[in-house]
């Protein structure tokens, strides 16, 4: 088991290498475009950006498999809210590599009878629904750890901090709110991620229209704060 988590690290971080390339690629682009005379810097940028692409489905295969453990070890957790939250995205995420991995047979010409359109409607509608999923769970985790503080400031108090009610004992909510997530390194790097995740799939569905520039430092980010959390596990939320 420590050798397939192993393994399973090294090929996520390698992912995650190439996928802040490829969005640093497409921030780049973006930015040089607006700029007249850097036709041809552009067009390597997304040639570049397009091959790393392409590279990392290599890493998928790694991805999906962990996502299946993952799913697996998430459903036996005793508290049912993060049960079922990451257990659905874990599940969500894994149908998002199984069908990317179908989108990457297509692109290769293994198979050709395939709607790609549909597809990929597919794996991002997965890929959301498992970023929802995460959210929902970190919103959990971020009310208990606050109710638990309130606690500890006001013993006697049945506090609830999610529905701030003016005791004047208690930090107003935006300051409690960020005192909170600076005490739990974890859960801020965690939601952090999958808020800079949420604008591709957000535009690609049509809920709410970006840009390349802002998807790419959005990407950018989460590839960053991913690559943090592999190299120092001590990051990573834990549940």
């Amino acid at each position: 088991m420590e050798a397939f988590v192993r393994f399973t690290d090294q090929s996520r971080g390698r992912e995650r290498a190439f996928r802040a390339t490829q969005y640093a690629c497409m921030l780049l682009s973006y930015v040089l475009e607006q700029k007249p005379g850097q036709e041809q810097v552009v067009m390597k940028l997304k040639r570049l950006e397009s091959n790393v692409s392409s590279g990392r489905k290599l890493f998928r295969l790694g991805n999906m498999i962990h996502a299946i453990v993952a799913a697996r070890q998430s459903a036996q957790l005793p508290n049912v809210i993060p049960r079922l939250c990451l257990t659905a995205s874990n599940l969500n995420r894994a149908m998002y590599f199984i069908c990317d991995t179908v989108l990457w047979v297509k692109s290769v010409g293994l198979v050709s009878n395939i709607d790609k359109k549909k597809w990929r409607d597919w794996a991002t509608r997965c890929y959301y629904y498992s970023l929802m999923m995460n959210l929902a769970e970190d919103l959990y985790e971020l009310c208990w750890r606050m109710e638990r503080m309130a606690r500890m400031q006001s013993p006697k108090e049945d506090s609830n901090p999610c529905s701030h009610n003016g005791d004047e004992s208690l930090l107003p909510f935006p300051l409690f709110l960020c005192l909170a997530l600076r005490k739990h390194p974890p859960l801020l790097l965690d939601t952090v991620k999958n808020l800079c995740d949420l604008s591709s799939p957000l535009d690609n569905l049509g809920i709410y229209r970006s840009n390349p520039g802002i998807i790419g430092i959005c990407g950018l980010i989460s590839s960053l704060v991913g690559i943090l959390t592999i190299a120092r596990p001590q990051l990573r939320l834990k549940h």
